[in-house]
């Protein structure tokens, strides 16, 4: 019989990586090639420009325009719909059986959004915490509720 692959997504807005499980007292080992890093720019770097001003239909007065988007916010979403994209591509290749998400708040909201259907439905666990800068030997203790290591 094939042991069941359990891949575990360790992310934040912007950095990740995928840790693997394949059978009970083995542990957890990385997959090779599975860190991901997204843009950390700055603010200032992304938008280049001061808001544009307008002048008041009544009066001599002026206001600043209100931007449409924040941009370190599409930055995220974007790096979110980058790992749905990798995620739903290594499903079809059959290199995991079952996923566990471990994502900050907000990231796991946007992979939510991003997610597959198919991918969507080998979600075993989600766990809403950020441990993207805690050693893979310690994500154990986290992954108690959803998973036997």
């Amino acid at each position: 019989m094939k042991p069941v692959k359990t891949w575990i997504l360790i992310a934040d807005g912007a950095r990740a990586r995928i840790l693997c499980h394949d059978r009970p007292s083995h542990g957890l080992s990385e997959v090779a090639g599975m860190e991901f890093t997204g843009d950390h720019s700055p603010t200032h770097d992304l938008v280049t420009d001061r808001m544009g001003r307008s002048f008041s239909s009544h009066g001599q007065g002026r206001s600043a325009y209100e931007a449409h988007s924040d941009p370190q916010r599409e930055l995220k979403g974007k790096f979110a719909h980058k790992l749905a994209e990798v995620l739903a591509a290594k499903l079809a290749d059959k290199a995991y059986d079952r996923l566990i998400i471990v994502a900050s708040h907000v990231t796991l909201g946007d992979l939510r959004a991003a997610l597959s259907d198919h991918v969507r439905a080998v979600v075993i666990g989600e766990i809403a915490q950020d441990l993207t800068k805690l050693p893979n030997g310690k994500i154990a203790e986290h992954l108690k509720d959803v998973l036997v290591i």
